[in-house]
């Protein structure tokens, strides 16, 4: 494998990617589950954009932010795919480093894109069921696209510097990654200079996105479930929550992985190197698959939407 390196900049031509130790003899088996997994998210998702894009009755508040959950989730498993399937598929693991960066600045931005959703669906979620009289007047399609055309820049302007931060380093011959795509975090870890802007940043950044949009979502719920209990009827209260089931797990499928890698990492020293990489591969891969199909199940207008574009494309 090729450690060819910039000698004047000890910068890394290439870095090598690590897929799952001690289970090469099986990639090509596993490169059926890996591949379906990103035929259903990429087309489940693609499904999803278009049935909204198409349906007029579906241009409302809470179906023009699963359109952005549906985007942001198209373009992580788009980040991750070209590197996950060359190492399981063709057992090739080198990746530039410029495409690397890229890679991580997609992956990135891509996710903080997908929490920042996640919390405005919450606020979404509260104003229907805390003043659904003043819903359609509070978020307006134009406020709608305003909130939508932030997410997305801050999405990019919060991760703008670090792969600008990360150029500028030493690596001094250290060019081998622990994962199957390219992550700020496994990237700290390599240069031989000083990291502590690097690290700093990324620490803000994980704090101001990830870790904000958590506490919010939260108080969002207790919010949520103190005015649900004042609703007087039963029946009321089953209505209302029932409204945010698909969003609660859209929230749980993202967030749990997230914790559950972050725990092993930190907490599990001698689990064996396969099992914390297939669990980081889950972390990216998982929500991307399942929420598609959760809205699609428990959204009745997403699920007739559906049916009827492929019953439109079948008569024609």
């Amino acid at each position: 494998m090729g450690m060819t390196f910039n000698i004047s900049q000890l910068t890394p031509e290439t870095f090598l990617l690590t897929g799952l130790p001690g289970l090469e003899a099986i990639y090509p088996w596993l490169a059926i589950p890996f591949c379906s997994m990103y035929l259903v998210a990429l087309v489940g998702n693609s499904l999803i954009l278009l049935v909204i894009h198409g349906s007029p009755p579906l241009h409302q508040p809470m179906y023009l932010f699963l359109a952005m959950l549906a985007f942001s989730e198209l373009g992580v498993s788009a980040s991750t795919l070209p590197t996950v399937i060359s190492i399981f598929l063709f057992n090739s693991n080198e990746i530039n480093f410029d495409a690397c960066l890229f890679q991580m600045f997609s992956i990135h931005s891509f996710s903080i894109m997908e929490s920042a959703v996640l919390l405005a669906m919450s606020v979404d979620r509260f104003i229907a069921i805390y003043s659904p009289l003043r819903y359609a007047t509070i978020l307006t399609l134009p406020r709608i696209a305003r909130t939508g055309i932030a997410i997305g820049l801050k999405s990019v302007v919060v991760m703008f510097p670090l792969p600008f931060l990360l150029r500028r380093l030493p690596f001094c011959g250290h060019n081998t990654l622990s994962h199957s795509y390219c992550l700020h975090s496994d990237l700290i870890q390599l240069p031989c200079g000083n990291t502590r802007p690097n690290s700093i940043l990324g620490l803000c950044i994980v704090t101001s996105t990830f870790g904000l949009d958590s506490l919010l979502i939260v108080i969002s719920y207790g919010l949520i479930l103190h005015t649900v209990l004042g609703i007087a009827s039963g029946e009321g209260r089953r209505k209302a929550l029932n409204t945010c089931v698909s969003h609660i797990c859209a929230v749980l499928v993202y967030y749990v992985p997230m914790i559950g890698v972050a725990m092993v990492h930190r907490f599990v020293k001698h689990a064996a190197p396969a099992v914390r990489l297939l669990l980081a591969n889950v972390y990216l891969l998982v929500p991307p698959v399942v929420n598609p199909i959760v809205y699609s199940i428990k959204t009745k207008q997403i699920r007739h939407g559906l049916i009827q574009m492929l019953f439109q494309k079948k008569c024609h």
